[in-house]
């Protein structure tokens, strides 16, 4: 009951969080220079062009009637319509929002498991060869780019080994997979379409790979610190001393201890990570969220651009609420 009183009023106050992210995002982005008719009209558009596709987007409204359509529209569901398509910014969403979800969760849910394990192996064998090595496998997860990791795995597993698909799609035409909610295995697996699971899995395999070495790298690290710390404290030196076998103390004692920051961490890189899988999307040709969120932004599309940046907002205050309510399971210290 406690817990539902605390995620009650972590709803609660979603709404001005949002409400003043939607506010910010609609100032900001009229700020930047450029005009969006002028971008998709191009250069021999006439002026009567130009006010015509103003009108006909509510451009040549004020400022405050404009946020006062979109907040209206907001409240029924409606992000507006996208200025260089001409379709619902929802629909539009719908779509690429499954796909970058899916990348997402299968990278970030692998990167954290790795993490509890290797993090705990490492940090029982501190200033040993494996401890070296999982440091340095750290430093480079820390230190290289995406962007050039996922075209080295293209160029080894695709190029020369043939191991994985071409990284010009997430399933193959030929599948005959029917959407469903845009994340193509999922939908493989609801339908039950074998070939449909074996091929989105495939295209899968590498942008995984690709976010997985980035995201685990501070996880990592995060985790053998917090290890050592319980290692080296004297609760877990008591224990030891009173003969406890060596699972309890592994399960009992280093484990949940251990855990105790990881939430925070984990949800921090999961919103960091649904905000910036651009680049790898642009690399394996994913045709996810953060492709469509980038494009906006080039275009000036103002409509998709607030959707997205209210979409990862919405994204971050979610994954922080479970986060907490998983620390306070974690740790009976704190009260929420």
């Amino acid at each position: 009951m406690r817990i539902l009183r605390f995620v009650g009023r972590r709803l609660l106050q979603l709404i001005p969080v949002l409400l003043g992210v939607v506010v910010l995002t609609f100032l900001l982005v009229r700020v930047l220079p450029g005009d969006p008719i002028r971008s998709i009209l191009g250069p021999n558009a006439t002026e009567a062009d130009a006010d015509a596709a103003r009108a006909r987007f509510g451009l040549d409204q004020p400022m405050w009637k404009q946020f006062l359509d979109y907040l209206g529209g907001l409240f029924t569901g409606d992000f507006g319509t996208s200025i260089q398509s001409g379709a619902p910014v929802t629909g539009e969403m719908a779509l690429r929002l499954g796909p970058t979800l899916e990348l997402v969760v299968i990278a970030v849910t692998i990167a954290v498991l790795l993490a509890i394990w290797l993090g705990i192996w490492s940090a029982r064998r501190a200033d040993r060869f494996g401890d070296h090595t999982v440091r340095i496998f750290a430093l480079f997860g820390n230190s290289i780019p995406e962007f050039w990791l996922g075209l080295v795995l293209i160029l080894v597993g695709y190029a020369a080994l043939g191991w994985f698909p071409a990284p010009s799609g997430r399933v193959d035409p030929d599948a005959d997979l029917t959407p469903l909610t845009g994340a193509d295995l999922v939908d493989a697996l609801i339908t039950g379409n074998g070939p449909a699971i074996s091929s989105a899995a495939a295209h899968l395999v590498l942008p995984v790979l690709t976010l997985v070495i980035g995201v685990l790298a501070p996880l990592l690290r995060s985790v053998r610190a917090s290890a050592l710390e319980v290692l080296r404290s004297e609760a877990y030196a008591a224990a030891a001393a009173h003969g406890l076998p060596e699972r309890t103390l592994l399960r009992g004692y280093l484990r949940r201890a251990t855990l105790v920051r990881l939430p925070s961490l984990a949800a921090l890189v999961f919103g960091t990570a649904l905000g910036s899988t651009v680049l790898v999307e642009y690399v394996y040709s994913w045709q996810g969220f953060g492709q469509w969120a980038l494009r906006g932004l080039l275009y000036r599309d103002y409509p998709v651009v607030q959707a997205s940046v209210l979409i990862i907002a919405f994204a971050y205050v979610l994954v922080f609420l479970i986060a907490d309510v998983v620390h306070a399971w974690l740790d009976p210290r704190v009260k929420i």
